[in-house]
């Protein structure tokens, strides 16, 4: 499935994706706030592509004007989720490269993927977590309406074998379909 925003394709991810994932994904501002490594070669980011990216819900993130890939945005649905979700709930997850941080990229792509997820999945309630201290991920997740849940702390990160803090946001249909009516409200 494609999903189509004014700037972006939200695509499922193909292995041609290699080099501008590494682009992106080897920068050491990018991974480790999200909790995962800077990606070490072509052929590294050719493997996660392969096994973490091959999912239904999981989306190359395409700019519209140049085609080029340059972050990731997916729904991991219940158990496929980092918390304890049900079956009937979402984890948003996402990230984007340094040069488009800033621009509004990333919660275009995750308010069309909240779309799909509420109106096509039928999702009853979607997650959202951030790491303390990566305020860019904060901020997107409250233009997308997310609310704060609770705090985890001392939680630890299977990636970079450490542990973290993570603050966790969520939101339910209904509270989406309220500021999605709210948004549209202030568009005009």
């Amino acid at each position: 499935m494609t999903l189509k925003t004014e700037r972006l394709l939200l695509r499922p991810w193909r292995d041609t994706d290699a080099a501008d994932l590494y682009e992106y994904a080897k920068d050491v501002r990018v991974g480790p706030i999200a909790g995962w490594p800077p990606h070490t070669s072509e052929e590294n980011s050719a493997d996660i592509i392969r096994t973490v990216f091959n999912h239904p819900e999981v989306y190359a993130v395409e700019l519209e004007e140049n085609r080029r890939t340059v972050g990731c945005v997916g729904i991991l649905i219940g158990s496929d989720s980092n918390f304890e979700i049900s079956e009937q709930e979402g984890e948003i997850a996402y990230w984007i490269g340094v040069p488009y941080w800033g621009k509004g990229l990333i919660p275009e792509a995750v308010r069309e993927v909240m779309r799909h997820a509420f109106e096509n999945l039928k999702l009853k309630a979607l997650w959202c977590g951030y790491f303390a201290d990566n305020v860019q991920s904060y901020a997107a997740q409250s233009k997308c309406g997310f609310r704060f849940h609770h705090t985890e702390e001392n939680k630890y990160n299977q990636f970079l074998q450490d542990y973290r803090t993570e603050h966790i946001s969520r939101i339910s249909r209904q509270e989406w379909l309220e500021h999605t009516k709210l948004q549209g409200q202030e568009l005009r």
